[in-house]
C-alpha cells in the first residue's frame, strides 16, 4: 500500500490531490513532506464569504506539520491561492486541513490536544517534538469548538464553588453541572464576587435558570445573594460538608488558644500533638490517636467539649424530614449559645441565619451533595498542579474547560492514536 493510498482513507480532502512525497535527510530528524495539489479546473473557495471565486495569484509554498509517523515529522506543503472575491476583495483561500495562518494541521491539533488530557503541555511538547506553545493552542482550538457546539438543555442541579488558584486570595468560581447523568464544569470566572457568578447566570439565560430545580453552595453571602435573585425556585442546599468543615475549623480554633492558654500559665500540655485527635471521626483514628482521645476526655477542656458537641451534631444528617430536623438544630444552638465557647458560638449563629437553607438539604432527600463539587475540585486542583500553575487565569480557564468541561469533537475519519 503506497503512503498516497493511506492518506487518502485517513485524510481525503475534496478537491485536493497529494502530490509527491519527498525524505529530507538535511533535516534535524527525520521528515516527509508531501506535496499538496489543487485539482485541475477547480476553483478555490474564499475564506471570508465561504463561496467558489475565480483564482488570481500564488502565494509561495507554506508548509503544515501533521500528525507524525512512526516518530517522522510530516509535513503538507502546499502553494496557498489568492482569490478575487467581489464581496471580500483579494483574499486567501480557505483549505480544508488548515485554518487561518496556523502552522498545525486541524487533525495536528486535535491530536495534540487529545493527548493534552493525559499529560501536561510540556509533556505532550517533549513526546512529540514540538513546542509548548503549540499545544496550548490546540487546546484553546478544541475548547473554543467545543464551548461553541456543546449542549447547556437539560441541566437540572448545578454546584457553585471556589478554588484559589494563586497566593494572596486569588480565586476562580467554578460552576458544575452535578446531575446523576451528566457532572462536567459549566463555566469558570475569575474572583468570587456577585458580579461574577452574574456573568454565569447572564451566560445561561433565564429560561435555563428558571428550570434549574437544584443549587449547591457553601455560605458564601455574594453567591446565595445571587442564588437566591437569579434561581429562586430552585432548592438552595448547604451541603454537610461546608458545615461541619466550619465546625472543625471552630475546634481548631478553640485547641490553639486553649493550647496557648495552657503553657502560659504553667500547667501540663496535655492539647501537645492533639489536633487531629479531636478533629477526626472515631472511626477513622489510629490507634495512637485513640488512647491520646481517651485521656483527653478526662479533662474538662473547651476543645473537648467543642468535639462533643460536633459528634453530637451528626445525629442532624440521620433526621429524614426537615421539621424534625429544624427542631433539633434549634435546641443544638441554643445549646451551642449557651457554652461560652465563642468559635462554637458563632458557628451556631451562622446556623441560624441560614436555617432553611440547611433544612433544604432534607427537602431535596440527598439528592444533591457538595461531595460531587469537592470531587470536581480535586480535579480542578490537579490539573493546576500537573502543569506546575499557570501565568494567567485566562490559560487556567482553558485548562480547566479542556479537563473537566466534558467537551464535545468533531468525528473525525480516522482516530490517531
Amino acid at each position: 500500500m503506497q503512503l498516497k493510498t493511506i492518506l487518502n482513507r485517513v485524510e481525503h480532502f475534496k478537491s485536493f490531490v497529494y502530490g509527491n512525497a519527498r525524505w529530507l535527510e538535511d533535516a534535524e530528524r527525520p521528515t516527509l513532506e508531501i506535496e499538496i495539489e489543487a485539482r485541475k479546473n477547480g476553483r478555490a473557495i474564499c475564506s471570508g464569504c465561504g463561496r467558489r471565486r475565480p483564482g488570481y495569484d500564488r502565494l509561495p509554498e507554506r508548509r503544515f506539520e501533521h500528525v507524525p509517523l512512526w516518530g517522522i515529522a510530516v509535513y503538507f506543503v502546499y502553494a496557498m491561492r489568492r482569490v478575487k472575491c467581489p464581496t471580500c476583495g483579494l483574499i486567501v483561500e480557505q483549505v480544508p486541513w488548515c485554518d487561518g495562518k496556523n502552522q498545525l494541521t486541524t487533525t495536528y491539533r486535535w491530536f495534540l490536544a487529545g493527548w493534552a488530557k493525559r499529560l501536561s503541555c510540556k509533556g505532550v511538547a517533549d513526546a512529540f517534538k514540538t513546542t509548548w506553545q503549540n499545544v496550548f493552542r490546540s487546546v484553546e482550538h478544541a475548547v473554543s469548538w467545543g464551548l461553541a457546539h456543546r449542549n447547556l438543555e437539560g441541566v437540572e442541579s448545578i454546584g457553585v464553588d471556589e478554588i484559589q488558584y494563586r497566593r494572596g486570595h486569588k480565586y476562580l468560581t467554578l460552576v458544575y453541572q452535578t446531575d446523576e447523568n451528566c457532572r462536567r464544569l459549566l463555566w469558570v470566572g475569575k474572583d468570587r464576587t456577585t458580579k461574577t457568578l452574574l456573568r454565569f447566570f447572564r451566560m445561561f439565560g433565564k429560561e435555563r435558570s428558571a428550570r434549574l430545580r437544584f443549587v449547591c453552595s457553601d455560605m458564601w453571602k455574594p453567591y446565595l445573594k445571587v442564588i437566591g435573585k437569579k434561581a429562586g425556585q430552585a432548592i438552595h442546599v448547604l451541603d454537610r460538608f461546608h458545615i461541619m468543615a466550619k465546625m472543625n475549623k471552630a475546634i481548631d480554633e478553640v485547641r490553639a488558644a486553649e493550647s496557648k492558654r495552657l503553657e502560659r500559665d504553667g500547667y501540663e500540655p496535655v492539647l501537645k500533638h492533639s489536633r487531629w485527635c479531636l478533629l477526626k471521626r472515631e472511626e477513622n483514628l489510629t490507634e495512637k490517636q485513640a488512647v491520646k482521645l481517651s485521656e483527653l476526655l478526662q479533662y474538662n477542656l473547651q476543645s473537648v467539649r467543642g468535639r462533643l458537641m460536633r459528634d453530637d451534631f451528626q445525629r442532624f444528617w440521620e433526621y429524614r424530614y426537615p421539621a424534625c430536623a429544624g427542631k433539633f438544630l434549634d435546641e443544638w444552638c441554643t445549646r451551642a449559645m449557651r457554652s461560652k465557647i465563642e468559635p462554637m458560638k458563632k458557628v451556631a449563629k451562622a446556623l441560624r441565619r441560614h436555617r432553611e437553607l440547611i433544612l433544604n438539604w432534607f427537602r431535596a432527600e440527598g439528592t444533591i451533595s457538595s461531595g460531587i463539587v469537592e470531587g470536581l475540585n480535586n480535579k480542578a486542583k490537579l490539573t493546576m498542579r500537573k502543569a506546575y500553575g499557570f501565568r494567567t487565569p485566562k490559560a487556567i480557564e482553558i485548562a480547566l474547560y479542556h479537563q473537566l468541561g466534558a467537551l464535545p469533537e468533531p468525528e473525525f475519519t480516522h482516530e490517531f492514536w
